[in-house]
């Protein structure tokens, strides 16, 4: 049979199917050409999620001429299996069983509206070889940037110290108001650590008793260099440090935050006043209560 009749058997014209064809051709050739960006903008940003990808595509989209929308993104992604798998797993880091004093917490409700106001700290673990190092952090909670680092091999004070005295160097004017929040783990109440900041002068705050949640933005730092950068295991402390390095200096660079406007952490810090929020809320779905 002719294309021409079975086109026809189906009501269609030779015309309209040569015209699909070359949809079809121009649609495969775009997906290859974002899959291709997808894999080029993860070299740097391995973990990064659907939505700050699809906010990274904009120019490359709009250059191309493509129209793709969040959702066509997610569905292309989970076709090629490029969507981004989730880990969750935690190891205790913080032992506040200690005779150190513990201060109050300063930060609830506090509204951040500029750069080095508050800072929050936390310590998490890295897989390196057969045992564990430790990382410390500490990130401005208003552009997300991470201010200061240190990989150690022990969970003593030498690493939160080490992370500090990095994250004071880029401080200069307004420090007499910034705010240091942690939890009550024994290396952020230490008489060394609790010295340091009190002879520069900062307002020191800490979460409340068994209330991990008044440490989230530290917590989600700790996530976000793990799972987005594959930093979770090594082979070796050097292989850790060498990887970590990179990976931040990525993160404060490239990765773009949808709580700082889709602004990435270095162009976040450089802002003052709110910055808007990019994330949308979910309302969970309730099944209805079946009546007797």
């Amino acid at each position: 049979m002719g294309l021409g009749k079975l086109c026809g058997l189906f009501g269609k014209s030779r015309q309209a199917y040569y015209q699909q064809l070359c949809q079809q051709e121009k649609n495969d050739k775009q997906q290859m050409l974002i899959l291709a960006q997808v894999i080029k903008i993860r070299q740097q940003l391995p973990g990064v999620g659907t939505g700050k990808l699809h906010h990274l595509l904009t120019d490359f989209l709009a250059e191309q001429q493509i129209k793709l929308g969040r959702d066509k993104l997610y569905d292309l992604l989970r076709e090629n299996h490029l969507l981004r798998s989730k880990r969750r797993r935690r190891a205790k880091t913080t032992n506040s069983q200690h005779p150190f004093y513990k201060y109050a917490n300063l930060i609830k409700e506090l509204p951040v509206s500029y750069p080095n106001q508050l800072w929050v700290s936390d310590i998490t673990y890295i897989r390196t070889g057969n045992d564990f190092s430790y990382l410390s952090l500490i990130t401005d909670a208003y552009s997300h940037q991470i201010m200061g680092w240190a990989l150690d091999t022990t969970l003593q004070t030498k690493g939160p110290l080490t992370t500090w005295q990095m994250a004071v160097k880029s401080l200069q004017k307004g420090k007499e108001s910034l705010i240091h929040h942690s939890d009550r783990g024994i290396q952020y109440c230490s008489k060394e650590y609790i010295q340091l900041l009190c002879t520069n002068n900062i307002c020191i705050s800490m979460t409340n008793q068994g209330e991990p949640g008044e440490n989230a933005l530290a917590e989600r730092i700790n996530r976000t260099i793990k799972d987005e950068f594959n930093c979770r295991a090594f082979l070796s402390f050097d292989l850790a440090k060498a990887a970590i390095t990179k990976s931040i200096l990525a993160y404060n660079q490239l990765r773009p935050h949808a709580s700082c406007d889709y602004l990435k952490p270095a162009q976040a810090h450089q802002q003052d006043g709110p910055l808007k929020k990019r994330w949308r809320k979910y309302e969970k779905k309730t099944l209805p209560i079946p009546t007797s």
